[in-house]
């Protein structure tokens, strides 16, 4: 099997290495810009100034330059995490991992730096690239999980790969909201970034684990069945789990009809084409995270509960995992003019989230944090929770799982 290596040949000559830096470049902007599916030849080519013929001198297939620009995301990203790790303390490689994250976005806004690639389409990879690419990103993971304390026993390793996950995920989900701050504001973004994930939302009445007791809401009575009859709601739960699992690029229209055992012809007989799919799939999504937070808001009780709520019951739909949410990285596969709704909807969930930590605040169950920043960070640990699968399935229970990673997001992240 061809297989694109990670660094340019060490007998290389300097003109081949700049060239294909920048041919990786030019497929770093195309992938998250586009998605994988939006990588082409001819776009790269067009961008660094040469045929599509020269670029297969550097690259024979489009899979391979694809792997190739994923690759070096990774790469770059366990650069992030050398640097961190010189910090002498838990908190201090935690923090350093968020202040080298930052001054990196500075350097590509100025223009000294490419663009780190997106990351969430090496799941729609060929296998071999795809299981070599997740495998470095779960070393990635467990690196990350001892910037948090030793992990001596199971406990320690369950709740500090929980931290990683939603650490790693909360500064790739990002992209999405830094747009909104200047530099000069970074130094602020950074401090009360940590400050979540030091301390996490919980109020000074809410002290102990013990003090973690959410209501878990039934959001699905409407759209969950146990019947065989194949409609537009079996579809789109058979969606969700191929672009979950796959990205936008590997679930195909034959994929999905092959999961449900039926024909591309009565795919098309529900629905008109894959993007609307997609969209349908967003709807579905946003729709049930929006009832959950409206079903917790008009329950009894404090906005503690009310936030818990919402969060626990969300979380066990992810790690349940029969009809999970829609990862938001499937945006960067729809047509550019049909993204702004898709985000703006996005972005109306999380100020709902601000909201209810404003008036937590307000009423002193929730202590005094950024509200922008946290509601960004539970759309990002939710958003999460759906790769944590494995992870959920091995704790006792769902709700024990439910609970270890629910109870990061509310009391902070660190032991000690």
């Amino acid at each position: 099997m061809e297989v694109a290596p990670a660094t340019p040949r060490p007998d290389a000559s300097e003109k081949f290495r700049r060239k294909r830096d920048l041919i990786l470049d030019a497929a770093s902007r195309q992938i998250n810009l586009r998605g994988l599916k939006g990588l082409t030849f001819v776009g790269v080519a067009e961008a660094v100034g040469l045929n599509t013929t020269s670029i297969t001198y550097y690259f024979k297939r489009k899979e391979l330059l694809a792997a190739a620009t994923l690759e070096r995301g990774v790469d770059r990203w366990t650069e992030l995490l050398r640097n961190a790790a010189r910090a002498d303390s838990h908190r201090g490689r935690v923090r350093a991992l968020i202040h080298e994250y930052l001054e990196t976005i500075i350097r590509i806004r100025a223009g000294e730096e490419p663009p780190l690639t997106l990351l969430s389409d090496m799941r729609a990879l060929e296998d071999d690239s795809r299981t070599r690419l997740i495998q470095r990103y779960q070393r990635l993971l467990w690196k990350t999980a001892a910037f948090f304390g030793p992990m001596p026993d199971t406990a320690a390793k369950a709740r500090n790969l929980a931290r990683a996950q939603i650490l790693l995920d909360t500064l790739h989900w990002s992209r999405t909201w830094l747009p909104l701050y200047s530099d000069a504001d970074f130094p602020r973004v950074e401090t009360r970034l940590f400050d979540f994930i030091e301390h996490g939302y919980a109020g000074s009445g809410a002290g102990s684990d013990t003090s973690w007791a959410p209501q878990l809401l039934q959001i699905d009575d409407d759209i969950t069945s146990t019947g065989k009859e194949i409609s537009r709601e079996t579809y789109f739960r058979a969606a969700t789990l191929l672009m979950n699992e796959r990205g936008y690029r590997g679930a195909s229209v034959e994929r999905i009809a092959a999961q449900l055992n039926v024909s591309k012809g009565s795919f098309y007989h529900h629905l008109d084409g894959k993007d609307d799919l997609v969209l349908d799939c967003f709807d579905q999504s946003y729709s049930r995270v929006s009832k959950a937070q409206h079903m917790a808001i008009a329950l009894d009780g404090d906005y503690w509960l009310r936030l818990n709520s919402s969060i626990a019951t969300l979380l066990r739909v992810q790690f349940d995992g029969q009809f999970p949410l829609l990862r938001t990285t499937a945006m960067q596969a729809l047509p550019e003019e049909l993204r702004p709704a898709v985000i703006q909807r996005s972005n109306r969930m999380a100020q709902r989230f601000a909201g209810m930590i404003i008036d937590g605040i307000t009423e002193g169950s929730i202590r005094p944090i950024d509200p922008l920043i946290a509601s960004q960070c539970l759309m990002a640990a939710l958003n999460a929770a759906f790769d944590f699968r494995p992870w959920a399935q091995a704790r006792l229970s769902l709700d024990e799982a439910v609970r270890i990673y629910g109870q990061q997001l509310a009391f902070g992240m660190f032991d000690d």
